[in-house]
């Protein structure tokens, strides 16, 4: 039996993490560990909190803070920690930057100090793809493991910096640990900001599309399922030190995300509008997973287009989930400005 630090866990993928590991794993322990910021909602595991009374630990908490992740760790004693604690939606980033560097750098090495200090046996760090900077379009390369990081936006850039301190703390101080980058992940209880549950609420709502004028960029999606999966296996075979790709192969347009919502939904495909693009807006995103497939045989089980369309039936069927949240969405993506 095994204690799990969870940073982040009342968020999308943390979330689905936690219920994927108490299936796989039901004799664990799992401590989530989140400041419930705007995209943290305690409601994504009230049936976990329930079901795994004994097993399951909610702390609130900021990953920024020394002094109260010291302590956490110190009364805990985790096995293992996973990092998903971080600010992550690019446009919060163009608002503010300071935020998003003080909690995924500043934040990822308080995390990575406490955990050298209290001896954690293991410390795996979620990243994305996005720290790699942007492919052109019509490019035939994708990235690997080795590829130069050229991060394009605050959030891109606070995710690189996060990556480089956990490799220090491995060379400099011996901590093990892990790094996985993902392509863009979807799938329910993902904050509705976001580009899928926004569309699809928006289209539940007969209110307009806001397409980025340069619709046709693309990005890698993978259902968030698979990925915990990614996760799993990292933690049981990867080698520690190591940096794993996590990615589908399969890329989407924004285009075909808009027409498969309205498609799905039903509604009138003239809701569909077209927005100014967000600064830095990167224009594709492909990770090569030879490594993670030949070294620790996973592969994605959920077809893009079948995974798409339940995903977006699970918001049609729970706007009791997602209205109450709907008061937090304060980014316009309808208009940029310097």
């Amino acid at each position: 039996m095994a204690t799990l630090l969870i940073t982040g866990g009342a968020g999308f993928i943390g979330s689905n993490f936690i219920r994927y590991w108490f299936k796989e794993h039901p004799r664990d322990r799992i401590i989530n560990f989140d400041l419930l910021t705007y995209a943290g909602n305690r409601d994504n595991l009230r049936d976990v909190e329930y079901d795994h009374d004994n097993q399951y630990h909610f702390i609130q908490g900021d990953i920024t803070d020394l002094k109260t992740v010291s302590a956490t760790f110190q009364k805990e004693k985790p096995d293992i920690i996973v990092n998903f604690a971080a600010e992550s939606h690019n446009s919060r980033g163009v608002v503010d930057p300071g935020l998003f560097f003080r909690t995924n750098v500043l934040g990822t090495q308080i995390l990575l100090e406490a955990a050298y200090k209290c001896g954690v046996p293991r410390f795996h760090h979620i990243s994305t793809c996005e720290v790699y900077g942007d492919l052109s379009l019509d490019s035939t390369e994708s990235f690997t493991e080795k590829s130069p990081y050229l991060p394009r936006t605050p959030y891109n850039a606070s995710k690189a910096g996060a990556d480089m301190a956990v490799r220090a703390y491995y060379h400099t101080f011996g901590l093990p640990v892990t790094i996985s980058n993902c392509s863009n992940n979807y799938g329910p209880y993902q904050f509705p900001e976001k580009i899928i549950p926004h569309f699809t609420i928006c289209a539940l709502q007969e209110k307009s599309l806001p397409l980025y004028k340069s619709s046709g960029h693309k990005r890698e999606w993978l259902h968030t399922s698979d990925h915990c999966r990614a996760i799993d296996l990292i933690l049981q075979k990867g080698k520690i030190g190591e940096t794993y790709n996590i990615g589908s192969g399969i890329e989407a347009d924004i285009e075909t995300i808009a027409n498969t919502v309205i498609e799905t939904i039903g509604c009138n495909p003239a809701l569909k509008t077209y927005v100014s693009d967000r600064p830095g807006h990167d224009r594709r995103y492909l990770l090569d997973c030879t490594k993670i497939r030949e070294k620790l045989g996973w592969e994605p089980q959920i077809p893009f287009q079948k995974g798409l369309k339940e995903t977006i039936l699970w918001y049609k069927e729970h706007e009791s989930w997602w209205k109450p949240l709907l008061m937090k969405l304060d980014i316009n993506e309808r208009t940029w400005t310097k």
